[in-house]
């Protein structure tokens, strides 16, 4: 990514509190506001058991397909 795409995105990520920024000088520095993040971590974790069974199934699904292409 160049500079300014990267400056466009750390912009929409201050400007809705995901990270927070302190300026030295001409240096910005960025970290990541980890309370902010809660809400969308607890969002994401409830498909947690959806996405890691339909996974395993797909790891099995191919794990018996590779078994048929090896042959007997």
């Amino acid at each position: 990514m160049s500079q300014p795409q990267v400056s466009k995105h750390l912009a929409v990520l201050r400007a809705v509190g995901l990270v927070l920024v302190r300026v030295e000088g001409r240096h910005h520095w960025y970290r990541v506001n980890g309370p902010a993040l809660k809400p969308i971590h607890d969002w994401v974790r409830t498909f947690e058991r959806t996405w890691n069974t339909r996974l395993d199934r797909l790891d099995d699904l191919v794990a018996e397909l590779q078994s048929m292409e090896e042959g007997p």
